[in-house]
């Protein structure tokens, strides 16, 4: 469990390794899935995630403990986190479409839903609930970055191999892609207990 007497470093050890986004709470898989057939598209999702997942967390922590919490607004926290959310991926679409054109036809469908990865607002969630101060959060947020990065990275490679090797067709595309996330998260169970967490 996370909490705030951690230091920043521990904690995004834990939310970029022990507590994988992806592969150990199994938040945020329609993009997982979606866009890591190859690494190219992987590393351009994987950028985006970072960049909103730590604006979002930056944003989110300071509308919840400098407006929310003292006009007793508590109850608005998923509307408004939802809301900024949404607000810095239609940034970072605009940005993306008009300096990486390649990119953004590359990502489709898969940018705007950005807005409701649940793990980006899960990261906002999770902050509040562990009840973190703004640079663990900061922490926090850039460690589920990185995390999502380094999964997604590694299962589009795994998945670039899987492309020549002689599967039979009843379980190509798909089928061997879920086979594949099962193992990657056992692999990730391993780092359960590393530096006692």
């Amino acid at each position: 469990m996370i909490d705030n007497t951690m230091n920043p470093f521990l904690i995004f050890i834990s939310a970029c390794l022990i507590n994988n986004i992806l592969l150990i709470k199994f938040l945020g898989l329609c993009s997982f899935f979606g866009l890591s057939s190859s690494i190219k598209n992987s590393v351009g999702m994987s950028l985006a995630v970072i960049f909103v997942t730590i604006m979002a967390t930056v944003v989110s922590w300071i509308i919840f403990h400098l407006v929310l919490v003292p006009l007793n607004l508590v109850f608005l926290r998923t509307a408004t986190f939802i809301l900024t959310i949404a607000t810095l991926v239609q940034i970072e679409e605009m940005f993306i479409k008009k300096y990486l054109p390649p990119l953004y036809k590359a990502m489709g469908i898969y940018l705007p839903l950005i807005t409701t990865n649940c793990a980006i607002l899960a990261v906002a969630f999770l902050n509040i609930d562990y009840n973190l101060n703004l640079l663990n959060s900061i922490a926090h947020g850039f460690g589920v970055g990185v995390g999502y990065t380094l999964a997604i990275i590694l299962f589009a490679g795994l998945r670039e191999r899987l492309m020549t090797a002689p599967i039979p067709k009843a379980l190509q595309g798909y089928p061997v892609a879920f086979f594949l996330a099962s193992l990657m998260s056992l692999a990730f169970l391993g780092f359960k207990g590393l530096f006692g967490l």
